[in-house]
């Protein structure tokens, strides 16, 4: 039948969209209920339209304040384990050392431990240390799970740079220094953009190992799980329909651009 040779033909091309439309769909629903105007405290169930929550966005008492702590806390964890992962990566990849294996296996450990035991654990090496828990135990916390994602992203792209490259740099004169600020780390940026990129994603929207280590700090993902056991304002919807369209805008513009160097470096 046609029917069925076309949908053979097509087969990857369908997986992939239903795939797609799952993973779209939560977002949706976000996007639309952001819109809703509830008549009680819940946001399950659509009533009618309103833009009220988009007009005033921070009519949610702590709101905007555990929002604009989030953001605080996912640019200084991603600055920080960017550059500490960067550097791993590049030892890991351009040095020998003794316990090198190990130390790459170590990296790792994050990333396989579950969060629930991570938690726990900083927790007790904080409470030992008779350190106050608040924004500086979280900011550490989530500069050390981050790390070994910005370390596996930034460690593959330095596996494929071509070192040749940076012979022919230093060949024509030019020093450590140089080399690397124009030739090694333009080549490595994607790499180290990706890691920074899902550094502040994770950090961002991270709520286990914050919820142990926070004290009285409240981030927004803290902020989301206690409102939902009372209710859930429509706000909360509009946060996330923005951050999302904000993402969404960022991967496009950086396919775009990308595409423009691509097609400019055609002869």
């Amino acid at each position: 039948m046609p029917v069925l040779r076309w949908i053979r033909r097509n087969l990857i091309v369908i997986a992939g969209l239903l795939t797609l439309a799952y993973m779209i769909l939560p977002n949706l629903v976000v996007m639309v209920f952001s819109f809703n105007k509830p008549n009680g405290r819940f946001n399950y169930a659509w009533q009618r339209f309103s833009l009220d929550a988009w007009k005033d966005p921070c009519g949610v008492a702590d709101l905007c304040g555990s929002l604009s702590l989030s953001l605080q806390i996912a640019f200084w964890a991603t600055l920080g384990a960017t550059a500490l992962g960067t550097m791993v990566a590049f030892a890991l990849v351009r040095y020998r050392f003794r316990a090198r294996g190990a130390i790459s296996s170590l990296i790792f450990l994050p990333m396989a431990m579950p969060e629930v035991v991570m938690a726990a654990s900083l927790l007790t090496l904080f409470l030992n240390m008779g350190a106050q828990l608040g924004f500086w135990t979280v900011l550490i916390a989530h500069i050390m799970f981050c790390l070994s994602f910005v370390v596996t992203a930034v460690k593959a792209r330095v596996m494929s740079m071509d070192p040749r490259l940076e012979e022919a740099a230093r060949d024509l004169y030019a020093g450590p220094v140089q080399t690397f600020v124009r030739v090694t780390l333009p080549i490595a940026a994607p790499g180290i953009a990706a890691g920074a990129l899902l550094a502040f994603a994770l950090s961002f929207d991270d709520f286990i190992i914050t919820n142990f280590n926070a004290g009285s700090t409240v981030t927004f993902p803290m902020f989301v799980w206690g409102s939902a056991q009372r209710g859930t304002p429509v706000q909360i919807n509009v946060i996330g329909t923005a951050m999302f369209v904000i993402a969404v805008t960022v991967v496009l513009a950086g396919q775009v651009i990308a595409s423009r160097r691509k097609n400019n470096a055609r002869p």
